[in-house]
């Protein structure tokens, strides 16, 4: 069998059997010459067509001349003479399945040529035998029971081969929809996707793998990557249509679904991912903006809402790329929505880079988009209170409550002093925004303060008012010794907030007082079991130990009454000071000096470093 390139028409394709052919079949840009006994012994189509040929062996070919003005009477005689000579006919097949290729894999098989099936060419030859009714009926062991067997116990046995045979129905879609080729496809994948296991990345535990047994876990995720990687060969509305099938089976895990969604969009979304830029190179047009926000759309309406049984950073970084691409696009407001919903409840796992979304609006003055990510911690704090009202569990309820609400409370705070620096960011929904999450998010208001500090420095300009309500948003018992230091000393901070920070300060040094003493009471213990047990040596250790410390509690407890007089008179001096004085400047030249030495004084030795240095000093 050969194929020749004629000037004039086309392509020919020729079975080189060394008997001459007796019938032309045209399919598409190609024509076959053939013969007519094999093929009518396998198709009751061409078998009626090429009867009907020979009942009328012109009218095919006249009709083809038409009115053309080229062709006169002597051509027309010409073409009934040899008709008539060779009995020849002439057939065309329009709108074939599978175009010229199917129809030569099918002549190969009424020429008994042994074909080879595969899970890309069994749907256009099942469509193609059902054009040329090659059933068992009219010849044994025809084509159509030939693919369908195929299809049974090979094609649809395999999610990944499912997936392949379902793609190459998109050029028979008709055909292919009236065979149920298509749903037989679709419940394949979505059934052996149930049973997929999701903590492999959806790998198919009843499909076998490829390789030997003893392959790695990285091979077989390898292994797994390829069936997902196939769906992005799947237009929109069959993967519309796969996506609606496993949702609607019970077994089907929310993670699988999501990761499915995850690995079309990254495939026909541009920018939602770094890896994206790399494939932009190939051949292939992106797709339009209206493809690209109907896609999106599809994705986010698709998203489960419940939320993901294992933390992924992979995962949450998707969900910010789709609401990037969807601020540029400019989607509906109703999936913008669904998608910081889906984003808010599982806001723990996102990184500060995550957050920082640029504001593609011009009404926006700011540099980020302030107002999503507002909108994002106000979904998740409604997600977590609707999870503690759920949970009966007490115990559990405050495992969740702290664990999640500490992590996106160490987030926010970094967000907050990235933001801040924005001269254009509004006291208001800076105040706004800090004061959003509850008191128990922030072991510490470090990160706050921090926050705080920027924006003030960011914003000079604001009124001792607008500063005291910025430094407002921290609470000062709740900021550490070395914050405690740094804030004294700051300049931006307003005179209250430094007052207080000062009282807050002397509170924790009489704490520490408090904690010291008994811990005085437990070494005499020891010293006295010790002489007991005649540990001569340790004893008297032990006791110049407890001198050392006396000598260092005394000098706290000094220090702590220095500083109860300094903040009575810093009290006292702003009893005096008018409304319309000079204010917070020359408060700070007359007592600014001694807060410094006295009470904001970091490299002041503690405690446990004195005693070690005197115990050296004994030793020595």
């Amino acid at each position: 069998m050969a194929t020749d390139k004629p000037s004039s028409k086309g392509q020919a394709w020729f079975c080189t059997t060394g008997l001459p052919s007796d019938v032309a079949i045209e399919v598409d840009d190609m024509t076959f010459h053939l013969h007519k006994f094999p093929l009518m012994s396998k198709s009751r189509k061409l078998h009626q067509l090429i009867t009907e040929e020979e009942n009328n062996p012109t009218t095919t070919r006249l009709q083809k001349l038409g009115d053309d003005e080229d062709n006169n009477d002597e051509r027309r005689s010409e073409i009934v003479e040899e008709e008539e000579d060779q009995e020849y006919c002439n057939i065309i097949l329009p709108d074939f399945p599978g175009g010229s290729d199917t129809f030569e894999i099918a002549a190969k098989f009424c020429y008994g040529v042994k074909i080879e099936l595969t899970t890309l060419n069994v749907a256009p030859l099942r469509c193609a035998a059902e054009f040329l009714e090659m059933t068992d009926e009219y010849s044994e062991d025809n084509l159509i029971s030939k693919t369908e067997r195929f299809l049974s116990q090979s094609v649809l046995k395999s999610l990944k081969d499912s997936i392949k045979t379902l793609k190459s129905c998109k050029m028979i879609m008709p055909q292919a929809e009236k065979l149920g080729i298509v749903n037989r496809c679709l419940d394949s994948v979505a059934k052996r996707a149930s049973t997929t296991d999701p903590s492999l990345f959806g790998w198919p535990v009843n499909e076998p793998a490829s390789g030997s047994h003893s392959e790695s876990g990285t091979a077989r995720r390898r292994t797994t990557n390829t069936w997902f990687d196939e769906l992005g060969d799947l237009s929109l509305p069959l993967f519309k249509r796969l996506i609606s099938a496993m949702r609607t089976r019970d077994h089907t895990s929310p993670d699988l679904i999501e990761s499915c969604l995850i690995a079309y969009a990254k495939k026909y979304i541009p920018g939602i991912s770094r890896s994206n830029w790399k494939q932009s190179s190939s051949t292939s047009l992106p797709p339009s903006q209206d493809e690209q926000r109907e896609l999106l759309e599809t994705i986010i309406s698709n998203l489960p809402r419940e939320k993901r049984l294992a933390s992924s950073t992979s995962a949450i970084k998707f969900l910010f790329g789709l609401l990037r691409t969807a601020n540029i696009l400019n989607i509906a407001e109703i999936y913008r929505d669904a998608l910081e919903k889906k984003i808010g409840s599982q806001l723990e796992q996102a990184t500060l880079d995550d957050l920082l979304v640029p504001s593609y609006s011009y009404l926006n003055e700011t540099l980020y988009d302030v107002d999503c990510v507002e909108r994002i911690l106000g979904y998740f704090l409604d997600e977590l209170e609707t999870t503690i009202t759920q949970n009966e569990d007490e115990q559990d309820n405050d495992s969740i409550r702290s664990s999640e609400l500490m992590l996106v409370g160490k987030l926010i705070d970094g967000y907050l002093s990235e933001i801040a620096s924005d001269a254009n960011l509004k006291q208001e929904k800076f105040y706004k925004f800090a004061v959003t999450l509850p008191h128990q998010a922030r072991l510490f208001d470090d990160g706050l303060y921090r926050a705080v500090d920027v924006y003030l420095k960011a914003h000079p300009w604001l009124s001792e008012a607008e500063r005291e309500k910025i430094s407002g948003v921290m609470d000062c018992e709740k900021l550490t010794l070395e914050a405690c230091t740094h804030a004294a000393q700051n300049e931006r901070l307003p005179l209250r907030a430094i007052v207080q920070v000062l009282f807050f300060e002397q509170l924790q040094l009489r704490h520490a007082i408090v904690e010291i003493s008994p811990a005085r009471g437990r070494l005499r213990n020891t010293n006295n079991r010790d002489e007991d047990e005649g540990r001569t040596v340790t004893w008297r250790e032990t006791v110049r130990e407890n001198e050392v410390m006396r000598v260092d509690m005394d000098s706290m407890r000094t220090r702590v009454q220095e500083l109860e007089r300094e903040c009575s008179t810093m009290k006292k001096a702003i009893e005096k000071i008018p409304e319309g004085g000079s204010g917070k400047r020359s408060f700070a030249r007359k007592f600014g000096c001694k807060f410094k030495t006295q009470v904001c004084d970091s490299h002041q030795s503690s405690a446990v470093d004195t005693r070690r240095a005197r115990n050296n000093r004994h030793r020595s």
